[in-house]
């Protein structure tokens, strides 16, 4: 577990080429783990408190253009503060989007793109069981 680490496994990380050997992100990176699992006795789940900042919805964008797709937005402006405020690291507003893109939280595909459509439409059946 990445909470536990010690150090005698951040030196050992320090010398791992296959990875990013910076001193600075290790040591946030061990520190993000044990905040995570102090979120995670807070709200039950890490998801329930995260998918809090869009309001336990999918996000869907209507970009036509990558020009248009944003690399931040307020709810991960939102979310970068309140991770720093319990002393997460390397949290800014842009990764939080990343994250949230990556995990599904806003669908940033393009109109044009087929992902786009099928997610939208995914979005739209679970809502429907849900309202059952």
């Amino acid at each position: 577990m990445v909470a536990k680490y010690g150090q005698k496994k951040r030196t050992s990380l320090l010398s791992d080429a296959g990875i990013v050997r910076n001193r600075l992100k290790i040591e946030a990176a061990i520190q993000n783990a044990k905040i995570f699992l102090a979120v995670q006795s807070e709200f039950g789940t890490f998801d329930e408190y995260i998918w809090g900042f869009v309001g336990n919805k999918q996000t869907h964008n209507a970009w036509k253009s990558i020009t248009e797709v944003p690399a931040k937005a307020p709810e991960s402006d939102a979310m970068s503060k309140d991770l720093k405020r319990r002393g997460f690291k390397f949290v800014g507003s842009t990764i939080c989007y990343a994250f949230m893109q990556a995990v599904g939280m806003v669908n940033d595909h393009l109109v044009g793109c087929f992902r786009h459509g099928e997610l939208r439409k995914a979005a739209n059946e679970r809502r429907v069981e849900e309202e059952r």
